[in-house]
């Protein structure tokens, strides 16, 4: 479980201190897909790095299985991001490296036997249906495979968390859709809990049983994603859900205009056939 205390984290800017994150109070309970939606500059990427320590809290706690780990450093705080892999908008794939060399490289750092990381890495490659692409690299895949193997490297040390920020922005729709079914998958069956950073209200609706929307850098409402969605209290949920609602609405009507397109098509051809049978007999 992740507990978020408090949270805050301020810059200092030549203008004056900038709040990125306001008493921020969160719970991430184990097994969740646990969804944060807001707006660009809201806090959500502020909020996912604070998670793992990439950026210091300026205040308030973070506790990771009941631990404080607030001012983790050195070997502490390496122990800590072993539990949690990370997954980036822009995949951050090493470009020199191959698709198994990349997925690997987290256990390179851990200086584990090559044969033991060469093994994790297949059947890595294996859970993400990439196994033939192991001698691929980045350039040679496109975006979706890119980040299938991101999601594998970022499954390299077994964590217990994994912590996608934007996973899918950069993705098309069709492959946003395979990324969410693997994310789903392997929160079944590798029982690891995810945080999902978007700013699309149609992945929370797709994978997430929980969502908190986060707004000004506060989170604003938070509960399970069905009571979200079926009772929004605050006017930023409204307008996400909206767009969500926007969305299906514009689908269902191309959907219709393409039903009645082959319907129309299917009678004009069932009106011209006895006329071409006619012919043929009078031929």
């Amino acid at each position: 479980m992740i507990e978020l205390r408090h949270l805050y984290k301020t810059y200092q800017t030549r203008q004056g201190p900038y709040e990125a994150l306001k008493d921020i109070n969160l719970t991430i309970e184990d097994g969740d897909i646990h969804g944060i939606i807001g707006v660009s500059g809201a806090g959500k990427s502020t909020l996912v790095r604070c998670i793992n320590l990439l950026e210091r809290p300026t205040s308030g706690n973070l506790l990771v299985d009941s631990e404080d780990v607030t001012y983790y450093r050195g070997r502490s705080l390496l122990g800590l991001r072993a539990k949690i892999g990370m997954v980036f908008q822009d995949f951050s794939l090493f470009a020199q490296r191959t698709a198994l060399a990349n997925v690997t490289f987290p256990l390179e750092i851990r200086h584990d036997p090559k044969k033991q990381s060469h093994q994790r890495g297949m059947e890595l490659l294996e859970l993400v249906g990439l196994a033939d692409k192991a001698q691929n690299y980045p350039s040679q895949l496109s975006g979706g495979q890119q980040q299938r193997i991101a999601i594998a490297r970022a499954l390299a040390n077994k964590p217990r968390y994994l912590l996608c920020d934007e996973a899918t922005s950069a993705l098309d729709s069709l492959t946003t859709d395979s990324i969410l079914e693997l994310l789903q998958s392997i929160n079944r069956e590798l029982g690891v809990t995810i945080l999902v950073i978007t700013h699309e209200m149609k992945v929370i609706q797709t994978v997430c049983n929980k969502v908190a929307v986060i707004d000004g850098a506060q989170i604003v409402e938070s509960g399970s994603t069905a009571s979200v969605f079926d009772r929004p209290q605050q006017e930023i949920t409204k307008r996400l859900l909206g767009q969500v609602m926007a969305e299906a609405a514009a689908k269902a009507a191309a959907e219709a205009v393409a039903k009645a397109s082959t319907s129309a098509g299917l009678a004009k051809e069932g009106h011209s056939s006895p006329t071409s049978e006619t012919n043929n007999i009078d031929a």
